[in-house]
């Protein structure tokens, strides 16, 4: 929760003042996830301030919410042609990403629990960027990212609105963006980590090395290949139908049946 306080504070992402007439400050709550990587193993105990956006009014507190983020089949497509030119995938995050989204609307919040200043209780929060938990958060968030990448000179793809690309002497570059979780791959290393440099300097970022676990998919770069396996969800999926201690066989169906057209099911 401290940790989570600082990024906050550090992002000066509100300012206390008296509420004006008519205000309704929006409340805030806090969430606690763990997170895990692609073994199921606990590698993190992570506090995150929320809004109860579900109270905010449309025309009122928010306009527009929507924000892309890359299908599936885009960042499979990504994978294979890494796999196919032999390159390497990297893997970055943005720490508190939604709190570098800047908003066009005032928003009023409640002090966070825990953390009220004393001799203060009775003003309020007027954000200056976007908080989890609000409706247009995610989109003031992209926004940011967006004018972000362009200005490194990456161009978004007309069909991918989460997908970008740069070209080069040094050749190409490709980010992947799902919500503040980046995919990084190009044919030259330095050009890669001259972008990890550059997002750096902008954002508090997080360099998770070689793309090993993305949107529940565990991703193995050997070589010219890279595997793709859901083995952490499939264990997942026997435990909560009670099978996770049934025997394992290499043929999902009955053995030695012989079927016909004439056969009909029992």
């Amino acid at each position: 929760m401290l940790e989570e306080m600082t990024a906050v504070e550090e992002n000066r992402t509100w300012e206390l003042v008296d509420p004006p007439a008519g205000c309704r400050p929006i409340g805030l709550k806090w969430v606690f996830k763990v997170k895990r990587n692609e073994r199921g193993e606990v590698v993190r105990h992570k506090a995150r301030l929320v809004a109860k956006g579900f109270v905010q009014r449309e025309g009122i507190d928010f306009k527009e919410v929507f924000a892309p983020v890359a299908r599936i089949e885009s960042v499979r497509l990504l994978l294979a042609l890494a796999a196919v030119r032999c390159w390497k995938v990297h893997h970055l995050d943005v720490k508190s990403a939604f709190l570098n989204g800047e908003l066009a609307e005032e928003v009023y919040m409640q002090q966070p629990p825990g953390f009220v200043i004393a001799g203060e209780e009775h003003r309020v929060l007027r954000l200056r960027k976007a908080l989890y938990g609000l409706r247009q958060a995610p989109r003031a968030w992209n926004i940011k990212l967006d004018a972000s990448l362009a200005s490194l000179g990456f161009t978004k793809c007309a069909t991918e609105h989460a997908l970008y690309t740069r070209r080069s002497k040094g050749g190409l570059v490709i980010v992947g963006v799902y919500v503040d979780d980046l995919i990084v791959t190009g044919a030259e290393q330095r050009d890669i980590d001259t972008f990890k440099e550059k997002m750096k300097s902008m954002f508090r970022m997080s360099e998770l090395g070689l793309l090993t676990y993305y949107l529940g998919i565990e991703v193995e770069q050997t070589g010219n290949a890279i595997t793709l396996r859901q083995s952490a969800y499939a264990r997942k999926l026997l435990e909560r139908s009670g099978l996770g201690e049934c025997r394992a066989c290499q043929t999902p169906m009955e053995e030695k049946v012989k079927l016909s057209k004439d056969r009909t099911a029992p």
